[in-house]
């Protein structure tokens, strides 16, 4: 079969790989969309240990059953592979599974004509769903479960808050989307990139801003800041941000440690929140609202041939691309 391979930093290449075999307890699909996602992006650069070449990326997906139970079927599915035993799976917090494994990370993606995936790790979708929406379940999930978590801790309903988010790539233009029909009319987004700025301001219809230009929220102004970068100055920018009772949600991974203003932490009593993907049963939340329309019409995601993958990856990290998004369709 043909896949995309991450082979070496800053290196994908398109080339013949081993098609998957049907084992117990598990699906082969034919990919029919797949998307890049930022994680794909840092492992591209060789900054995740955890993602060695060669391996095939990939873990936003949408695939038909092509071999084992429910063969016709189109699914996407929870690229968290979980045992199902430990206290956080018995509890529905499976992405907390101490004994997680994960697609493109720990075995193959679906950067590929076909990938195998457990049946466990399935999630239903209607058929008559367009492949390319569905296969953005994975980061629109991530959305929805972050924000679940940030509801909880405000201390106002989130349309009478003032919100800011920081980035414009998929996670923060999903969030601005998706607060928008929680009914939030208040959203500031910061994003560096003119490309991305101008496409977000169309899809989001929020208030969006170059953060290295100035012009950015008052300190102490607003409720809910989202940091969906997870840089060292995004993290101070948030902290600064954020008015006293407020909340923080760190969802960005860009780097893995920094200093955070701790006494502000402490003395305004900030809320900092750290959210890592979704529960499945946010993926199937999700599978509805993306169906439903809750995130827009999704015109700003853009398709590229699976072939097209190296340039495509290229695109993203020079910044000469407008979409939050490229999902990558095999021929």
């Amino acid at each position: 079969m043909k896949a995309l391979v991450y082979t070496a930093p800053n290196e994908v290449t398109y080339r013949d790989e081993p098609e998957p075999t049907l084992a117990d307890g598990e699906v082969v699909l034919r990919i029919d969309a797949v998307g890049i996602c930022g994680s794909d992006m840092h492992a591209y650069h060789g900054h995740d240990p955890r993602r060695n070449p060669p391996l095939i990326l990939g873990h936003e997906f949408c695939g038909t059953i092509v071999a084992g139970p429910g063969k016709g079927t189109r699914v996407t599915g929870n690229p968290l592979i979980t045992c199902g035993t430990c206290e956080y799976c018995v509890q529905g917090r499976n992405n907390l599974c101490a004994n997680r494994t994960m697609v493109g990370m720990t075995r193959a993606g679906a950067f590929a004509e076909w990938m195998s995936i457990p049946t466990a790790s399935l999630v239903e979708m209607p058929q008559d769903m367009d492949p390319v929406k569905a296969a953005l379940t994975e980061p629109a999930a991530t959305a929805l479960h972050a924000l679940d978590l940030a509801t909880r801790a405000a201390r106002r309903p989130l349309p009478e808050s003032k919100l800011y988010i920081i980035g414009g790539g998929a996670i923060g233009l999903l969030m601005a989307l998706l607060t928008r029909s929680y009914g939030c009319r208040d959203v500031l987004l910061a994003e560096t990139n003119p490309l991305r700025r101008a496409s977000a301001e169309k899809a989001a219809g929020c208030r969006v801003f170059d953060p290295l230009a100035g012009g950015g929220p008052a300190e102490n102004s607003i409720d809910l800041v989202i940091d969906a970068v997870g840089g060292k100055a995004t993290r101070k920018a948030a902290l600064a941000a954020v008015k006293p009772g407020g909340v923080v949600l760190h969802i960005g991974l860009q780097d893995w440690s920094s200093e955070i203003d701790m006494r502000k932490l402490t003395l305004a009593e900030i809320t900092l929140i750290g959210t890592y993907t979704y529960s499945t049963a946010d993926l199937r939340a999700t599978v509805r609202a993306l169906h439903e329309g809750a995130f827009g019409d999704l015109a700003w995601v853009e398709t590229r041939d699976l072939a097209e993958g190296a340039r495509a990856f290229a695109d993203l990290d020079k910044g000469r691309s407008a979409a939050a998004k490229i999902v990558l369709t095999p021929s």
